[in-house]
């Protein structure tokens, strides 16, 4: 998240929303405070883009174990 002034913010807004639009938050201060902030527009739910977001957390969990415990274990230890 960058923060920057209003003044500046004012004449380097086409700037901020090039970055806004990458992904990127900006904080717009005035005398060092909050005042605004600018955020990215939502975008309607994507099905490929949250089966490929899918995709990568199962990718990255291989390989994870579990150490022998089965997850009733875990759920019981986690009771006590």
């Amino acid at each position: 998240m960058r923060e920057i002034g209003a003044f500046e913010a004012k004449s380097r807004l086409g700037q901020l929303l090039d970055w806004v639009e990458a992904g990127e938050e900006i904080v717009i201060t005035r005398r060092g405070k909050a005042a605004a902030r600018l955020v990215p527009v939502a975008l309607p739910n994507d099905q490929d883009r949250g089966r490929r977001a899918a995709d990568r957390i199962r990718a990255m969990r291989k390989g994870i174990t579990l150490g022998g415990l089965s997850i009733s274990e875990l759920i019981s230890e986690g009771r006590r």
